[in-house]
């Protein structure tokens, strides 16, 4: 295996390391795969700091190399990062610019997207991660074009992916992209996982309810939460909240940031996913339950919201 070559891979640990993800670098990259019958990867380990490393868990770990070998791999793995408020050491910025300024891929999981978009390399890219940090990434780092609801994003050399199981998906990804879907999706069964996933992250993240201080628009919202089977109009809950239809839109999305049909939509879908995940009604049964009056409608909004299909989250969180 020539230096430089895609297929010499080096993953970056460091103290504090999540070792799930660090497993999954080394079970895509890492293993012995004879049965393929082609030339695998070159699977290196390198350490950012001094001596064993106390891993998440307790877990002591030692690497033999440093970061003299990210000059020379082809691929560079970054696990989740300790803590996305702390830069990362300039050594390892400097090392992965070098890097990628020769050609080099790099490759992040979950958190460790921070590490990369420290380097500036991300700046006018997509990016993702996982979703509890992507308003962070956003508000860091302003350059990066976060996008929330997505597995992961190839921007050739640079590849970011959501949460820590999603590195397997953009790991066979790459996988693809270097030895193509046969090999991909034979690692996938040896994995006992699908080569593809579809809905990207939007169905797991969790929406936090966002409230209003003005009294009087609190109680509508309250009003139409605990009816959403009923139909609303803007019309409807301008009424309830003693203004005209105009004005209770403007501060609607003031108060709300989102227009009150948005909003409306979406705890829709909220109560469907509940109601999914909680009970084994029809899917008629909970489209008008959810107020969407029909099958058709509610799985062409929940499509919209998750990106998955009612049925295909079911069976996803309720089996």
């Amino acid at each position: 295996m020539t230096k430089n070559s895609p297929h010499q891979v080096a993953a970056v640990i460091y103290n504090d390391l999540c070792t799930f993800e660090f497993g999954v670098a080394t079970e895509l990259f890492g293993l012995p795969r004879p049965e393929l019958g082609i030339e695998w990867y070159d699977y290196t380990v390198v350490s950012i700091d001094a001596g064993p490393l106390q891993t998440v868990g307790g877990v002591t770990m030692v690497a033999r190399n440093d970061l003299r070998i990210v000059e020379e791999a082809g691929t560079v793995v970054l696990p989740g990062w300790r803590d996305p408020g702390e830069r990362p050491p300039t050594t390892l910025i400097d090392a992965l610019r070098t890097a990628h300024a020769r050609g080099a891929r790099i490759m992040s999981i979950c958190s460790g997207v921070f590490i990369l978009a420290a380097t500036g390399l991300l700046n006018g890219h997509s990016a993702t991660t996982h979703w509890r940090y992507t308003e962070l990434l956003r508000k860091m780092y302003p350059d990066i074009d976060v996008k929330p609801d997505v597995l992961y994003i190839d921007n050739g050399n640079t590849l970011t992916s959501a949460g820590s199981a999603a590195g397997l998906d953009l790991g066979l990804h790459l996988i693809r992209r270097d030895h193509g879907a046969e090999i991909a999706n034979r690692v996938a069964r040896r994995l006992v996982v699908p080569p593809h996933r579809d809905g990207g992250q939007a169905q797991f993240i969790t929406t936090p309810v966002r409230r209003s201080e003005n009294q009087t628009l609190s109680a509508t919202l309250q009003w139409v939460t605990g009816n959403l089977n009923e139909p609303h109009t803007v019309a409807d809950m301008a009424a309830h909240s003693h203004m005209a239809p105009r004005t209770f839109a403007r501060r609607f999305r003031k108060d709300m940031g989102v227009s009150p049909h948005r909003w409306l939509t979406r705890q829709r879908v909220l109560l469907a996913q509940r109601l999914l995940e909680t009970t084994t009604a029809s899917i008629d049964s909970i489209a008008v339950d959810c107020g969407f009056g029909t099958a058709a409608t509610l799985r062409h909004h929940f499509h919209g919201e998750t990106h998955t299909t009612p049925t295909s989250y079911r069976t996803a969180f309720r089996g």
